[in-house]
């Protein structure tokens, strides 16, 4: 960790604080929820040997700017905010990284600035056709309760504050498989993260945009971009069916499944995770 820097840029009206390790190629990783750049420790210095890897905290996580809008957090400003990360930091394009949250900016951001994209990787976040297929189901309406339960205003931020954020615990180890993969440490880092003034409306914020018309809706074309799917099957919160068809969507999409994991694919099956997407960008570098 000592070769991690933490810093900040500006971009699209907001301060986003970020860690960073490594030079050369652009690699931004972007975490869901109720995360941070924490997320992806794994990762970081495993890419930083051959990327300049810059994992971000999202707008009204952790250490970034928290606007108090619930517009702020409309799927189009998190899309400009990566916009401006990639160019502010001197880039012309990267190889996008993004879980749960993340992914579906990934999503998006894909399709509206697809040659700023070198490579999508997409973990345990189905394509926003498919995901919105997916709500249409009565299974996966079960699984999504918290969505609509998010739709609430102030209850959702009492009740995930409540007996020292025990909510959060539960959503990481509840889901885990192996819940040897969290530490007490990693899951206090995550409450007190949770725990800054202003985090948890902003968090709660993203699902309170989740119906508006611009959010999941991307350009119905097929996304030329190179795509891989990581998906931990045994996701309680997104039904691996939700993965299939995929490719009628993505012209060049590779999908990697890893039995006995769960949601939180890339902290609890980190060195697969860090192999499939090493594989799948040495194959394409040689394309």
């Amino acid at each position: 960790m000592n070769s991690w820097r933490h810093e900040y840029i500006i971009t699209n009206g907001v301060r986003l604080h970020y860690v960073t390790e490594g030079e050369g190629p652009l690699m931004v990783m972007l975490h869901g929820f109720p995360e941070f750049w924490y997320s992806w420790r794994y990762q970081i210095p495993e890419f930083a040997p051959d990327y300049k890897v810059v994992a971000l905290d999202l707008r009204g996580y952790n250490d970034s700017d928290k606007p108090k809008a619930q517009s702020a957090y409309a799927m189009d400003e998190l899309v400009k905010d990566i916009e401006g990360v990639v160019k502010g930091l001197g880039y012309e394009k990267c190889i996008l990284v993004g879980h749960d949250w993340g992914g579906a900016i990934a999503w998006n951001f894909a399709y509206t600035y697809p040659v700023m994209v070198e490579k999508l990787i997409v973990l345990n976040l189905p394509h926003p056709v498919k995901f919105v297929e997916g709500l249409r189901t009565p299974q996966q309406l079960q699984r999504s309760w918290y969505i609509f339960f998010f739709q609430i205003p102030f209850l959702p931020e009492l009740l995930i504050q409540s007996n020292d954020y025990q909510l959060i615990e539960t959503a990481f180890k509840g889901m885990a498989v192996d819940k040897s993969a969290f530490t007490q440490a990693d899951i206090e880092a995550y409450k007190d993260a949770a725990a800054k003034r202003g985090a948890l409306t902003a968090m709660v914020n993203y699902y309170r945009n989740i119906f508006q018309p611009q959010f999941f809706n991307p350009n119905q074309s097929v996304l030329e971009v190179p795509t891989l799917m990581i998906w931990g099957e045994n996701d309680t919160a997104l039904g691996k069916e939700l993965t299939y068809g995929t490719e009628a969507y993505v012209r060049d999409f590779q999908i990697k499944y890893i039995p006995n994991c769960s949601h939180w694919v890339q902290q609890e099956q980190p060195h697969l995770v860090n192999q499939y997407i090493r594989n799948f960008l040495a194959v394409n570098r040689e394309n």
